[in-house]
């Protein structure tokens, strides 16, 4: 077993660490000061459109495709490494990349799915990173836990679908740069439970499509990256070319875009997770309470030798989880990926709270990135699936392996 990066990845890690360290660090107040210029505009700050002309000169541009004609042709276990980094600035980095959530997982249907048409009206923009798109899944009304309760309509009538629905947490909606929506609804009410659903692309300029607020995530509103919407779909009409696949396959397409998001979200987080670690060290030298340094304190050196093996477990299973994707594909991985998604977010989360009280009151306000952070990692024990359910399916799989023969 060999746990050396590839030729191929260990360039594109020295590039982006360079680029990490000469462009998006020293950026990050920046970045700060003219999103608080915009106030309550959700706009894309300037910084950002200049890092995403250097990125693309360097060649750190659309990494996360592992198809060579629409991305860079790397793999999960290539890309892994590489997503981390960008998780250390999580805010700039993945979209100064043209990585970012949920725009990586809406490339990867569009580029599966769509037609011709659609992939040069959508896709081909959304890969030169002049706009921005949504994924509306998620609706405030239901037990979303379970997508099968999902309950937007999507009706055909002739050359067009009608949809009829209420969405949130359609990260992106907002932005200024936000021209598309990805939404999943019914086409089929009496249909089997897994195939009642179908993916559909919805223009965000179409007639009833009315975005009503944002929310916000532990009170903080995401104005650079277009916020969390709830869009109320009112009799918006389509036309027929714009579904994606065939009718009563929407389920199974979420669940093929989910995987990769899933993994994505953990490679980042454990970059996050390393970003808090650097803090935390830091401040364990630099401060000194009751006459010695806090790295000489032994409830602070125990939380940095715990913080330290979670991340490297975290690590580990989440590399697996990109082998076997690679290797025996998303359905074969289902178990590792339940598993990393229950257990990555967890990780930085702790390491992050840990961090947090080691800089005390420094560390829940905004002089530092660790509140920031912390709201991101809880939120992903909720996001793409919360923890109970990512369980529940992992125990349901591990028990048909021992189940009696009839």
């Amino acid at each position: 077993m060999d746990f050396a990066y590839n030729a191929r990845t260990e360039e594109y890690r020295e590039s982006l660490l360079d680029f990490m360290d000469t462009h998006v660090y020293p950026n990050e107040l920046r970045y700060e000061r003219e999103l608080a210029a915009a106030g309550d505009a959700y706009v894309t700050p300037a910084v950002v459109e200049e890092l995403k002309t250097e990125a693309r000169s360097r060649g750190l541009w659309n990494l996360f495709l592992p198809d060579e004609e629409w991305g860079a042709g790397l793999s999960n276990l290539e890309y892994a490494p590489l997503a981390e980094i960008s998780g250390r600035s999580p805010f700039i980095a993945p979209d100064a990349i043209n990585c970012a959530a949920p725009d990586t997982g809406n490339m990867e249907l569009l580029a599966g799915f769509a037609s011709p048409e659609l992939q040069r009206r959508f896709l081909v923009p959304l890969l030169e990173g002049e706009i921005r798109s949504c994924f509306s899944m998620t609706e405030p009304d239901t037990a979303s836990s379970d997508a099968t309760n999902i309950d937007t309509r999507i009706e055909r009538r002739g050359d067009v679908y009608r949809i009829q629905g209420r969405k949130w947490w359609s990260h992106g909606a907002l932005s200024d740069r936000c021209r598309v929506a990805i939404l999943l609804g019914v086409t089929d009410p009496d249909g089997d439970r897994h195939r009642r659903h179908s993916m559909i692309v919805v223009p965000l300029d179409a007639p009833g499509v009315r975005i009503e607020r944002t929310t916000t995530v532990f009170g903080y509103v995401d104005h650079a990256h277009g916020g969390h919407a709830v869009i109320h779909y009112d009799d918006v009409e389509v036309p027929v070319g714009h579904l994606l696949g065939e009718e009563g396959g929407g389920f199974a397409i979420a669940q093929a875009r989910l995987g990769p998001g899933r993994i994505h979200h953990c490679m980042r987080l454990i970059g996050m997770a390393e970003r808090a670690f650097d803090h935390m060290c830091a401040r364990a030298h630099e401060r000194e309470p009751f006459g010695r340094p806090l790295a000489e304190q032994g409830v602070v050196r125990e939380w940095i030798a715990e913080a330290r093996i979670r991340i490297e477990q975290a690590r580990l299973l989440v590399l697996k989880t990109a082998w076997l994707m690679d290797t025996v594909g998303n359905k074969g991985a289902q178990v590792e990926i339940s598993a990393i998604k229950v257990a990555v977010p967890e990780m930085a989360a702790w390491v992050i709270d840990r961090a947090i009280q080691t800089f005390g009151g420094a560390g829940v306000s905004d002089d530092t990135p660790l509140a920031a952070l912390w709201t991101q990692a809880r939120l992903l024990r909720i996001a793409d699936g919360p923890d109970e359910v990512h369980k529940m399916s992992l125990a349901k799989r591990e028990l048909q392996r021992y189940a009696p023969l009839d």
